[in-house]
């Protein structure tokens, strides 16, 4: 079945009122993904959790750890040992490894070659989803437009080609760049029925302000407002921009939501737990997404890909206050979707696109704050100059959101990343995998019946 849809697809030849009752059906799928959140990032999560929570530090674990299965997952892309987003989100995504910094394209061109997504352009599962009459959500603490997020819905062999502004002039003419546009203009289904996340200057105009900060601008070049357009491609569209807006929103008379609540990446948990800005929790997202896609599926079933971005931005920022809070609350989400699942139809996979080079060393003590003062580190990063940023105890809550987003980052690492799994085609979570064979994981469990 799954290849029959694939060819379809590809073919555009066949309308999609092909599919038959025997491909839609009430199976559905909730892809966590911790981007950056390889297992040091986890072990470190597990004790800072523990401790916040003025528990054994040593006994605790966050809550997909439980999941009965796992398995071990390689992550290099087509072209490099340590990859980037671009690449392993596009492998979970298609089954297909491409080059690091391409995304939804196969890796037979080079970075920046419009030909990538003229000739190799490869179907996304959540194309697959709308194709066969399943709903689909997308969620992501980054821009929406990211590599992470992109990799879900769109083909590009750049992945800085986000809007029009930043994509060069050639691919522009070549139609192979400005992701926003290809989100808002996705052919597959009735289009994607929820998308949660922060990038909103990438939908609109330099001449437009800011709905929160009308200080700053659109990045768009032109006049187009693609909020606009996609509230105006079909009834029941809602646009929200603040967590009280998402909160108030009428589901009955909304059929699709696109919530955008930062200019850029949505902000860190730690920030967001002090008050900053008006944007729900990637908790509060994913509960209302699964509220959500479950009352408008009925029993077509739905494909919800939920990415922790900021997990990743503060390894790369040296932070690990601010990494290690986001990874705690991806933990907390998870934690919260679970009760309202019907694990006898839905997987549920818990993920890392790849790992940091976060190292957690030394000899600290059971009882030691794992956050230690610069006295004793515990963390260290390759590149820079290694060490987290200032003292990272609760005293000293504010210096440790501090961050310069200007420095040299610290990489990512080559190690396996953790696939846990739970619910319908789990059992295929088990050994070593190869990252894009959990695309095989996820549309057997959602298109082709599998059970455990």
């Amino acid at each position: 079945m799954l290849i029959l849809l694939k060819r379809c697809i590809t073919a555009l030849a066949i309308p999609f009122i092909f599919l038959s009752s025997q491909s839609v059906n009430a199976n559905s799928a909730v892809i966590f993904v911790g981007d950056g959140m390889g297992f040091t990032t986890i072990a470190a999560a597990r004790i800072f959790y523990a401790q916040k929570n003025k528990r054994d530090s040593l006994s605790g674990s966050l809550s997909f750890e439980t999941f009965p299965k796992i398995a071990l997952v390689k992550t290099a892309s087509a072209d490099a040992q340590i990859p980037d987003s671009a690449a392993t989100m596009s492998s979970i995504m298609t089954g297909v490894k491409t080059n690091s910094g391409m995304v939804g394209v196969g890796s037979k061109f080079l970075r920046g070659n419009c030909e990538a997504v003229k000739q190799d352009s490869l179907t996304t599962l959540v194309e697959l989803a709308e194709a066969s009459g399943k709903l689909t959500g997308i969620i992501s603490t980054s821009r929406i437009t990211d590599a992470t997020p992109a990799a879900a819905y769109a083909h590009v062999a750049d992945r800085k080609w986000e809007n029009n502004a930043s994509t060069p002039v050639r691919a522009r003419a070549g139609n192979c760049g400005d992701i926003a546009k290809q989100l808002i203009s996705f052919k597959y289904g009735n289009g994607i029925d929820l998308i949660l996340g922060g990038g909103r200057e990438n939908f609109l105009p330099k001449d437009f302000s800011d709905e929160e900060y009308p200080e700053e601008t659109g990045k768009r070049e032109g006049t187009e407002n693609l909020i606009q357009q996609w509230l105006g491609q079909s009834k029941g569209r809602r646009y929200v921009w603040n967590r009280s807006q998402l909160s108030s929103v009428d589901t009955r008379d909304t059929q699709q939501i696109l919530g955008l609540f930062e200019p850029k990446e949505m902000l860190f948990e730690a920030e967001r737990g002090l008050g900053r800005g008006d944007e729900p929790s990637l908790t509060e997202m994913v509960d209302f997404a699964i509220g959500f896609l479950q009352e408008k599926s009925g029993d077509r079933g739905f494909l919800l890909v939920v990415e922790a971005a900021r997990i990743d931005h503060g390894n790369h920022f040296k932070n690990t206050y601010l990494a290690l809070s986001d990874t705690v609350e991806l933990s907390t989400a998870v934690e919260k979707a679970m009760p309202s699942l019907d694990l006898a139809e839905t997987l549920v996979l818990v993920t890392a696109d790849h790992a940091s080079s976060l190292a957690f060393t030394g000899y600290p003590e059971k009882d030691m704050p794992v956050q230690a003062s610069l006295s004793f580190p515990s963390f260290t990063f390759l590149g820079g100059s290694g060490f987290q940023m200032g003292h990272m105890q609760d005293k000293a809550l504010l210096d440790s959101l501090d961050f310069d987003p200007n420095a040299v980052p610290s990489p990512h690492a080559g190690e396996d990343v953790p696939a846990y799994a739970v619910g319908k085609g789990s059992s295929a979570v088990s050994g070593v995998l190869e990252q894009k064979e959990l695309f095989n994981v996820i549309s057997d469990a959602i298109f082709d019946g599998v059970s455990d």
